[in-house]
């Protein structure tokens, strides 16, 4: 399988996760700074900064590692500053997540707080180029 633009990954996903998806990239996009960028990488929205900031990952594409709902994984979410103990972290040391399962479990205040955190750790990265 290969998603080249969320018009791919939309018409790939059931509505439940299409609607996750969709609320997450907003409320992300509307924190991020101008510099921070989308893409699709691994067949999923993927942003970024001077380096990986955060990823949204539906069950539905594969090798995301989980079954059921939609992942908002922080790309160093091990530097974060996490005192709402909001993000879980599973075998993968760096990146720590949240999955969602209904749109209903959403709540953007602990969200939009980790991602201002991870733009303050992005500025210290140097750009990639």
């Amino acid at each position: 399988m290969k998603i080249r633009n969320l018009v791919d990954l939309y018409t790939l996903l059931p509505e439940d996760e299409r609607v996750i998806v969709d609320v997450l990239r907003q409320i992300i996009n509307e924190t991020l700074p101008e510099y921070c960028k989308e893409k699709i990488s691994y067949n999923v929205p993927f942003f970024y900064g001077n380096k990986g900031i955060c990823i949204i990952w539906p069950s539905t594409v594969p090798r995301g590692g989980i079954k059921k709902g939609v992942l908002l994984g922080f790309w160093y979410g091990h530097k974060l500053i996490d005192h709402d103990y909001f993000l879980s972290h599973g075998t993968n040391k760096q990146i720590f997540y949240k999955i969602y399962q209904t749109l209903e479990e959403i709540d953007e205040n602990p969200i939009i707080k980790l991602l201002k955190e991870a733009i303050k750790l992005d500025s210290t990265f140097k750009k990639v180029s």
